[in-house]
């Protein structure tokens, strides 16, 4: 969004850390599951200006894929574009033989390709429910697998990174906070927050890092009415006691300090990344 846009509809403009991004990443090789919009374009971005080889997952919007391959390439990193709709398990195998068919390694995978299709509990139909799991929870689970063969495979090469691999897994704030009218959304998060622990636990002996994402409210296009007018962005901020809502970039420096040796000791945590959305703000009058 260009200032002017927060400026015309009288919203607070972004204000938030830009310092540079740390080529932390170099030589290593991600994929970023859709990645033409939002989180994922923003963090398949931030890797690319780690200094990381990205492969740009899409399931509809080329022109956004072409977006983020464009700024990753214009800091000097490489991006390549894959189509796949990952509800279907063949099309994720095609991703990742894609993959090493182009960078001949991998090093990253973050698991980011979420929707949301809501409904009030009585009137939710089982194509909502299961359209949204196989999304949210059933295609982390199929990428894992074939990220966690290859690093198998593979083993440590510590001339590109202390771990064998390591695999990001975005979350949400709801994989703790309930959401009315949400429930599809909300239980295939909180399954992602057990899928990303237990596939911690299994896969630490071999030196490979699993860990998890929680972004709060984040300013992209999919919640756009959250934040679009003052009246909105009044009600969103009692939610969030920092006062601000975050930027997708945040997600994106948090996924590369995730993914970099610098976070070598850590796996099978969840980083919540929300302002304080999760620290109860109905109670920070004092009751």
């Amino acid at each position: 969004m260009e200032k002017n846009y927060y400026k015309d509809q009288n919203l607070p403009t972004p204000h938030w850390p830009k310092c540079p991004i740390d080529k932390c990443l170099q030589g290593q090789k991600a994929i970023v599951t859709g990645s033409s919009s939002g989180l994922g374009k923003a963090i398949a971005i931030a890797l690319g200006q780690a200094g990381a080889e990205v492969i740009v997952n899409y399931s509809k919007d080329q022109a956004g894929a072409q977006e983020a391959q464009a700024k990753i390439e214009a800091c000097g990193g490489h991006g390549h574009i894959y189509q796949a709709n990952i509800a279907h398990e063949e099309e994720i195998s095609g991703l990742f033989r894609f993959a090493l068919e182009k960078m001949g390694r991998l090093d990253i995978l973050v698991n980011n390709a979420g929707i949301q299709k809501d409904a009030p509990l009585t009137s939710m139909t089982t194509a909502q429910w299961d359209d949204v799991m196989n999304i949210n929870l059933r295609a982390q689970f199929i990428a894992s697998r074939e990220a966690a063969k290859i690093f198998e495979k593979q083993g440590v090469s510590e001339e590109i990174s202390c771990a064998a691999g390591k695999i990001i897994c975005i979350s949400s704030v709801h994989d703790i906070i309930p959401w009315a009218g949400h429930i599809n959304y909300a239980a295939s998060k909180g399954g992602v927050s057990m899928l990303m622990k237990s596939i911690a636990q299994e896969l630490a002996p071999k030196r490979i890092r699993v860990n998890a994402i929680s972004p709060g409210a984040i300013r992209t296009p999919i919640n756009t009415e959250a934040w679009s007018t003052p009246e909105a962005y009044a009600e969103l901020m009692k939610l969030i006691p920092y006062k601000r809502i975050g930027e997708a970039e945040e997600i994106g420096r948090v996924a590369v300090w995730l993914a970099s040796d610098q976070s070598d000791y850590i796996t099978g945590s969840t980083l919540y990344v929300d302002g304080g959305m999760t620290l109860y703000p109905g109670f920070e009058s004092g009751g």
